[in-house]
């Protein structure tokens, strides 16, 4: 099998159909395009959300914070608690785990989310760490999103730029080789987009002013995204990759090393489904908060597809990510 998540299709295939029992306080279920678990706790809603950390050394307890986060804040919930589980291999030693927690603890004191619990294990069944955090979060039950309320016409935002995350991996991982092929300036930036990986900010944002859908730009980037969009909204998505943006290091490095920006995971980025008399709302209100976005696309009737120069092409269902063919 590839190296990644499990496509959708062997996901509906082996995992999903393997869920049949329910209970009625789960609102939010298992599925294709759903970052989290949404839970009735009454007036408010649990969002309950999990992700492991496996293609990156460097900074992985900040990711591992973050990531999770995400996916909460794509439902418009505030983080709250995190549970973190450390699996290192015995070659690993104390401060590497010392390291860890403390790049985590200073990403949770960020966007005020608490480290509540985990466990922590030396094991030979993993060779490289592997950091994985389930994150709970809080959210007014009369707030959830509901991606089946997006309407033909809604616009489609992505706040920041594309493969934000995989540039800041590789340009932390492939150091030592991107120098004989790009500046070292645009290695810095790569290495610096780090430190736009939460969209926790933009999250709360959009929840509050009210839109249907959000999504975390995870594997598979934008297009796999756009790609999940259309499956949770059951209509169609249209976008115009030269409008999407990137910035010159992401450009660069996909370049040299002859990967699509456009389908590498972009934690750091979000998908925002808005109807279209709210996008100067939300542009506003995001700016004011230093984060920059742009309309790419919107809602239609039916197909899933891009246009690139002129030409429509269907996207399809997302396959391993770019970031495993160089990392």
């Amino acid at each position: 099998m590839k190296i990644g998540k499990l496509p959708n299709e062997v996901l509906e295939k082996i995992v999903f159909s393997n869920i049949s029992y329910k209970r009625n306080e789960v609102l939010t279920r298992a599925g294709i395009g759903k970052d989290c678990a949404v839970l009735d706790f009454g007036e408010n809603v649990c969002v309950v959300s999990t992700d492991p950390i496996t293609g990156a050394a460097k900074d992985i307890g900040k990711l591992a914070v973050h990531i999770s986060c995400n996916d909460v804040a794509s439902n418009g919930a505030e983080p709250v608690g995190l549970l973190m589980t450390i699996l290192v291999p015995p070659s690993s030693t104390e401060e590497d785990i010392k390291r860890i927690m403390e790049d985590a603890n200073k990403a949770a004191s960020e966007i005020n989310v608490e480290i509540i619990g985990g466990h922590t294990e030396i094991t030979e069944a993993v060779n490289k760490i592997v950091v994985s955090t389930t994150v709970l979060g809080m959210q007014p039950k009369k707030n959830m999103l509901n991606p089946e309320k997006a309407r033909v016409g809604d616009k489609i935002l992505i706040t920041k730029t594309a493969g934000i995350e995989g540039t800041a991996i590789i340009a932390n991982e492939l150091e030592e080789k991107l120098k004989a092929l790009i500046p070292q300036n645009l290695i810095e930036e790569g290495k610096s987009l780090i430190e736009d990986i939460s969209v926790v900010t933009e999250g709360k944002i959009c929840g509050q002013i009210g839109v249907p859908y959000m999504h975390d730009i995870t594997e598979g980037g934008v297009f796999g995204a756009v790609w999940e969009t259309g499956v949770a909204t059951k209509k169609g998505v249209r976008i115009n990759m030269k409008v999407i943006p990137l910035k010159k290091s992401t450009r660069e490095i996909c370049s040299v090393l002859d990967i699509n920006p456009f389908k590498l995971i972009s934690s750091g980025s979000l998908i925002v489904v808005s109807p279209a008399e709210k996008v100067d709302i939300i542009q506003k209100e995001l700016r004011q908060n230093g984060i920059e976005s742009a309309v790419i696309g919107e809602i239609t009737e039916k197909d899933i597809l891009v246009e690139i120069d002129g030409e429509l092409k269907e996207i399809e269902s997302p396959d391993s990510d770019e970031l495993y063919k160089v990392i």
